[in-house]
């Protein structure tokens, strides 16, 4: 489908990319990784032809057509439903032309094409990714400058998927996602009938829906097949050969010097330095393994933990409009151990009952019992607008403690989990992620009991959730957690909460069901009753998943046998490769260089020959579970 070969891109002077090749087989569904700022929407950007290339070649098949979200969200007064199916322009055009011609046989190819292409049924195809995404058949038909910015991304991305492109390119599309329509999108994705790349930190969404990994790294692109924690293991034991290599290779370097400083200026000797010193120039170098350290998070511990329940609600109403509330009947307790989750779909009351909570908004009726001097932590992503621009990570905290010495404020500062490099850098030159640890830092700076986190992640790559899950895990408060990302979620919490039809109330069901329940009832209005309806549809759901897993258990066994078989392959080759780096083997024994290099190339032609069997058969396990 696609083929970069030797591609170099800057942006304003700075090198991103760096003869950078990978090809990509038609139909693949890859997640490109990488550190924030390694210019993974740059090679987007390339490849659509918004930014020239500096060398190298993008192929894609002729005529294929590129869809992305657009930049600027729709914000007209035509309804959601015409903006989505304006979006196939083929269909446009061709429905337009229909009202006018007159022409029998322009009639019939008209016909005939709109057939061919599902014209007919493009209207209830397009309900259905509007509805996936959250809006009910009444959102649908509103104009779309009635809904807010992030609804309105939405309406872009449903567009994009109605349009069906040959190639897909979506970048962080579930940062304006709930949980609920982050899930549609990875059962959406992972059926998808063409090839997807997805730039994404939801390491859940890259285990699911995608079966290969780009990795951009050292302005380099590396293809791995199978998900995010198969690429992960693969680096990780690619990574420690590297280093093996390395440390021999500079061991056998440092030998051959030797004997060129030792025997250079000695002429019975010369000859035979002058032979090391070529055979040190043929050796070359190990590239070393550069790592890149994330800085840590700490949340500092709750000087003294009040006595469970922290907060009891019996009865509780609230809402911004006095008499009409938008959560009721609540009758919920906190404990000062608690890890809970919120879920229910953006619009039913999530960060209405976080404010609720945390005091932000006062309760309209029922009694609110909060423990003596309970200190409760707020973070949620609107405050990123709080920062002041021009001051620095140490200014902000200086104001929280200003009579202590510099160190300490730098210290407080490093808790947070900002480099020393930028601790003195203005809030407005920070990047998102920078911004996020420095106001998660300031909401915990008082060392709170409960801390309330609304969407932390949007803003953090891979590695940064990591160190926020390790962080979450440290801490002795309890947690209240609205967040899209699942692993997250199950990485921390050990409670769900149910936000839905005006109310909060306990979820019986770990996050597996959850998503069963959302991706098979989809997102219909009645799609919260169903999740709350009892252990009965739960275990009936069960069931039916057994039932398919069981009926697919020989397909799925030849996939693992396959995975175990390219594992293998994989570290054949790089063991091989590591032994033809050496050359000692050329010298000591020619045949067997020739013998390590043709058994190399055949567990080569194995591994593509795996490789490809996989992508196969892979495809039709994911379609038959997805039936």
């Amino acid at each position: 489908m696609i083929t970069i070969s030797g591609l170099t891109a800057r942006v304003a002077g700075r090198l991103l990319i760096d003869n950078a090749s990978v090809s990509l087989p038609s139909g693949v569904k890859a997640g490109l990784v990488g550190r924030n700022g390694t210019g993974k929407s740059t090679l987007f950007r390339v490849i659509t032809g918004d930014l020239a290339a500096e060398a190298g070649t993008i192929t894609v098949p002729k005529n294929a057509r590129i869809g992305q979200v657009a930049q600027e969200a729709p914000g007209t007064d035509d309804p959601l439903i015409e903006i989505v199916l304006a979006a196939d322009k083929e269909r446009a055009a061709l429905m337009k032309e229909a009202e006018t011609a007159s022409d029998p046989h322009r009639i019939a190819e008209i016909q005939t094409r709109l057939t061919d292409i599902g014209a007919h049924s493009a209207e209830a195809r397009a309900a259905s990714i509007l509805a996936g995404l959250g809006f009910d058949h009444e959102a649908q038909q509103r104009p779309a400058k009635s809904f807010s910015g992030g609804w309105r991304m939405r309406v872009a991305l449903a567009a994009v998927l109605f349009s069906e492109p040959d190639l897909l390119l979506l970048d962080e599309p579930t940062n304006y996602l709930d949980l609920e329509g982050t899930l549609w999108l990875e059962d959406y994705v992972r059926r998808y009938p063409h090839t997807v790349i997805i730039i994404s930190h939801d390491r859940d969404l890259l285990n699911t829906a995608v079966n290969s990994i780009i990795h951009l790294d050292q302005q380099k692109l590396t293809f791995y097949r199978g998900p995010y924690d198969q690429f992960e293991r693969q680096k990780a034991e690619a990574d420690e050969l590297q280093m093996k290599a390395k440390a021999k290779n500079d061991a056998a370097r440092k030998h051959l010097q030797s004997f060129i400083d030792r025997f250079r200026a000695k002429a019975t000797k010369a000859r035979q330095a002058q032979s090391r010193i070529k055979a040190l120039e043929r050796m070359g170098t190990v590239a070393a393994v550069i790592e890149t350290q994330v800085q840590p998070i700490t949340f500092p511990e709750p000087e003294k933990q009040p006595a469970s329940p922290i907060v009891a609600i019996e009865g509780g109403a609230v809402g911004y409009v006095p008499g009409k509330p938008i959560l009721k009947q609540i009758n919920l307790r906190i404990d000062n151990d608690d890890r809970i989750a919120l879920l229910g779909s953006n619009g039913n009351g999530k960060s209405t009952f976080a404010k609720f909570i945390s005091g932000r908004l006062e309760a309209e009726a029922g009694a609110v019992k909060k423990a003596p001097n309970l200190k409760i932590g707020f973070f949620a992503q609107h405050q990123l607008d709080d920062l002041v621009p021009d001051q620095s990570p140490v200014e902000h905290v200086r104001r929280l403690m200003p009579e202590a010495p510099e160190a300490r404020v730098r210290a407080r500062v490093a808790q947070m989990g900002l480099a020393t490099e930028k601790m003195s850098t203005a809030a407005k030159d920070l990047s998102g992620g920078e911004k996020a640890r420095l106001l998660m830092g300031l909401a915990a700076f008082d060392a709170p009991n409960l801390l309330i986190l609304d969407e932390p992640t949007n803003h953090l790559d891979i590695d940064s959730r990591r160190a926020l899950i390790e962080a979450l895990n440290d801490y002795d408060g309890a947690v209240i957690l609205i967040s899209h990302d699942r692993h997250l979620i199950e990485a921390t919490v050990d409670r769900l909460w149910l936000v839905s039809d005006g109310t909060v109330k306990s979820f019986d069901g770990d996050m597996e069901d959850y998503r069963s329940l959302i991706v098979q009832s989809g997102r219909k209005d009645d799609r919260d009753k169903v999740a709350t309806s009892g252990e009965a549809s739960k275990a009936d759901l069960r069931k039916a998943n057994a039932d398919r897993r069981a009926q697919f258990a020989p397909l799925k066994k030849k996939i693992n046998e396959i995975e175990s078989l390219t594992a293998k392959l994989q570290k054949q080759i790089q063991l091989l490769d590591t032994e033809l780096a050496d050359p000692m083997l050329y010298e000591k024994s020619p045949a067997k260089a020739a013998e390590k290099a043709k058994s190399r190339s055949v567990a080569v032609d194995r591994l593509n020959e795996a490789e490809e069997q996989w992508l196969e058969l892979s495809a039709q396990y994911e379609e038959a579970m997805a039936g």
